[in-house]
């Protein structure tokens, strides 16, 4: 069937009335955040009036969510499919709000997140620091990066310093001779930000940029102290495994493994053996990452693969069902414990985890992480969106909850998402247009 005769009443809604949609929009303007994960899509729109300045916490005014299509991995393997599923979860979340959006924010762990830090350092006059001196910081920095075939999705200050004196968190105002930047470039593949860019189109929606899952997930999930002493968060999802590091309240590191808790469910098909609808129930209401008592003796019940129906259940210790999960989570926590060894980044030795995603649910997964990065672990879940639905509160929708948090609360960024989601794409080193320097300084002077 086509994506047309899916959603008629998406594409009804395209054909007539935007004018009196547009007006209405500009009455009323929301904010939409759409999480597109391997294993669920979920919606959540904040009306302005959702906002709690003086609790900073708000209010999401509708929620939708629906079972994810055309997603493996992290990545986008059926465009059609995927556009979809986008479409029907922000129909769900725009019938339960009473509103209509015409753009949505993107929230993804896949595309292969990474991460670069640059520095950089200019000379001051003698006068206050302004606005024109920070961009003039962030653009020297960002001359020193080439992004072939990748895409900037966040440019975040992490820390600036005024004649050598570091932890400066505003430098606006101050005097000295010179400004000094590090800067967190994340960034994600251009062909995997064009694909999403896609999808939403296709789902009759305007693109309005993408927000790397994990750190939206911190946003919602993170106390305010664990950004500033320190917090390894570890989203947990279907398709992949992503984490982001904060210090002294900034972001300091994001990255991605394609390897969740999609992986685990096909580990219990191919053991046990039974079908993958089957597994997943197993998982949900047996499985378990760590040994508990008379599992010897216990046994499970699942359904055999195939539709013969003189098939009798497959019938197997509980213990199996553990001795396939438990390897699986030990070296997915294992690989992003040695990958953030290797990328340098300096992590507090003091800082705790938080582990949030669906994944995250499984029964003594916070045992296991506590005993692979030897830290305090503590599992999370959405802090600042407090009136939402039990479904919907758990640890599997903390990025759609960051999303609106960041666009309420901030941090403040270098661009909006929106400005860098119009942005062509930044060349590489053979590129024979304009220097990067120059182009960069132009489109921040366009867009900040």
């Amino acid at each position: 069937m086509s994506l047309t005769l899916d959603l008629p009443g998406r594409k009804k809604r395209e054909d007539g009335g935007r004018s009196s949609l547009k007006a209405a929009l500009a009455r009323q303007p929301v904010v939409a955040a759409v999480d597109l994960g391997a294993s669920k899509v979920a919606c959540f729109i904040m009306k302005p009036s959702g906002v709690d300045a003086e609790a900073h916490t708000l209010t999401a005014a509708g929620v939708g969510y629906v079972a994810s299509r055309g997603v493996r991995g992290g990545a986008i393997v059926s465009v059609e499919e995927a556009a979809g599923a986008i479409a029907l979860a922000v129909e769900r979340a725009e019938n339960v709000a009473g509103v209509r959006v015409e753009g949505v924010t993107i929230a993804t762990s896949g595309g292969r997140l990474a991460s670069t830090r640059l520095k950089a350092q200019i000379s001051l006059g003698a006068r206050p620091i302004s606005d024109q001196d920070l961009m003039r910081a962030n653009s020297a920095a960002l001359a020193q990066m080439r992004l072939a075939d990748r895409r900037a999705i966040h440019l975040l200050p992490i820390s600036w310093s005024v004649d050598g004196q570091g932890r400066v968190r505003d430098p606006r105002g101050m005097f000295g001779r010179t400004l000094g930047l590090e800067l967190l470039v994340v960034t994600i593949s251009e062909s995997a930000f064009q694909t999403m860019n896609h999808c939403v189109e296709r789902a009759h929606l305007n693109f309005e940029g993408v927000v790397a899952a994990p750190y939206a997930s911190a946003l919602a999930s993170l106390e305010d102290d664990e950004r500033e002493l320190g917090c390894i968060c570890i989203d947990m999802g279907g398709g992949s495994t992503s984490v982001a590091v904060f210090q002294q309240g900034a972001l300091i590191h994001i990255d991605s493994l394609p390897v969740g808790g999609s992986h685990v469910t096909a580990d219990i098909a191919r053991g046990l053996p039974t079908s993958t609808a089957g597994a997943e129930r197993i998982k949900t209401l047996h499985g378990s990452a760590i040994a508990s008592a008379n599992e010897d003796r216990e046994t499970i019940e699942a359904p055999p693969r195939g539709d013969d129906p003189g098939a009798g259940p497959v019938v197997v210790p509980r213990s199996l069902l553990k001795g396939v999960i438990a390897p699986r989570v030990e070296e997915t926590l294992e690989l992003l414990r040695d990958r953030l060894k290797l990328s340098g980044v300096p992590i507090d030795p003091d800082a705790g985890i938080v582990l949030i995603g669906g994944a995250s649910q499984l029964a003594g997964i916070r045992e296991v992480a506590v005993r692979v990065f030897d830290r305090p672990v503590r599992l999370g879940r959405p802090r600042r969106v407090p009136h939402l639905a039990d479904a919907a509160s758990g640890p599997a929708f903390c990025a759609a909850a960051g999303v609106l948090q960041r666009a309420a609360f901030g941090p403040r960024e270098v661009a909006s998402t929106r400005a860098l989601a119009g942005l062509k794409p930044l060349a590489g080193p053979g590129d024979p247009q304009a220097p990067l320097f120059v182009r960069v300084g132009n489109w921040l002077r366009e867009n900040l």
